[in-house]
């Protein structure tokens, strides 16, 4: 619950106090123009890395492997494009180290602890 507090409050709030300083020092239409360019950004980066990792999870099926690691990037940069294509600062900072693979490797074994946990709490149900 308080993490939902955090995302809804501290964030947006956040957010907004770094557009008015952006748009005091640099001024209004660079502020919007960055905005928009990150967008643009995010977009392609998403779109690069999104067929990247589909053609990796391709090749773990065609191996017959399960393509674990391919599902958790695929997760990571569909949530780095929407935080991108969201107006804002912090936001366009984690899109960014969510789509970027170097930096995305960081992220990962947290999310493979919180699948976990979920799982073995069974608020995830896997079905074969």
């Amino acid at each position: 619950m308080r993490y939902i507090l955090f995302f809804l409050i501290v964030i947006p709030a956040l957010e907004i106090g770094l557009l008015v300083l952006s748009g005091q020092t640099l001024g209004v239409l660079p502020t919007i123009l960055l905005i928009i360019f990150t967008g643009i950004l995010g977009a392609y980066l998403a779109k690069k890395q999104g067929l990247e990792t589909m053609r990796k999870a391709q090749q773990d099926m065609g191996y017959g492997q399960v393509p674990g690691d391919a599902i958790i990037d695929g997760l990571c940069i569909l949530v780095g494009a929407v935080l991108l294509l969201s107006p804002g600062f912090v936001t366009d900072a984690v899109g960014f180290l969510l789509l970027i693979p170097i930096t995305r490797k960081g992220f990962k074994p947290i999310l493979y602890k919180l699948f976990k946990k979920w799982i073995n709490n069974k608020n995830v149900i896997i079905y074969r």
